[in-house]
């Protein structure tokens, strides 16, 4: 069987109301007595019934506990002035820089050619010379990425051009420190004549007939 919701209001009735107190009660003091085991914490509790009568439970010092408290809360009292004017400061930070951020947003847009119509004639000519502005420093910047961009390449080919000529020298001495015997050879294989006839050779019996 499903329980229903129970209205929370005061009970009219004296003896519910008793009975539905020493109910309520107990198991309040039952979950304090859990917290205080389940997570160590110092849980002190203070019930007083209708007519007075007081129901405590504490996990350690009920006395300590309470001197504690109320050294906390003197501290919280002495801090309020400093916090509230703290929290004041903060609040007004924050809505500057709101307002901050609003701006920013309109003028950015401005920028992109939107809400100009609300613009006055010294709104917009101080948006004309802000593009201005913002156009020459790009192209400035345009320009010397490009520059860069051509030192880097020259570097580049005269570092090219000195490799390719050491490789040349390199190669031209390796040419002059061959061997001497070598090139002679060479030059008599060159001077050696060679007969190449194609076809059928003639014999000397049949030119003399």
């Amino acid at each position: 069987m499903v329980r229903g919701k129970v209205e929370l209001k005061r009970i009219e009735n004296t003896t519910s109301r008793q009975v539905t107190f020493t109910k309520r009660r107990n198991g309040l003091l039952k979950k304090a007595y859990e917290l205080s085991v389940l997570c160590d914490a110092e849980v002190a509790l203070i019930i007083f019934s209708q007519k007075g009568k007081l129901y405590e439970f504490s996990s350690s010092n009920m006395q300590k506990t309470i001197e504690k408290y109320r050294a906390d809360v003197k501290k919280d009292e002495i801090c309020t002035p400093e916090n509230e004017v703290h929290v004041q400061q903060l609040k007004q930070e924050a809505a500057a820089i709101q307002q901050q951020i609003e701006q920013l947003e309109i003028s950015q847009r401005r920028l992109l050619g939107q809400d100009l119509v609300s613009c006055s004639v010294e709104e917009l000519s101080h948006l004309d010379n802000k593009l201005e502005h913002t156009l020459r420093t790009i192209r400035a910047r345009k320009t010397q990425l490009f520059k860069e961009q051509v030192e880097k390449l020259k570097a580049k080919e005269r570092y090219l051009l000195e490799e390719n000529a050491r490789l040349c020298q390199e190669n031209t001495s390796l040419c002059q420190k061959k061997d001497p015997v070598t090139s002679n050879q060479s030059s008599q294989f060159s001077e050696v004549e060679t007969e190449l006839f194609v076809g059928l050779r003639v014999s000397q019996n049949s030119t003399n007939l």
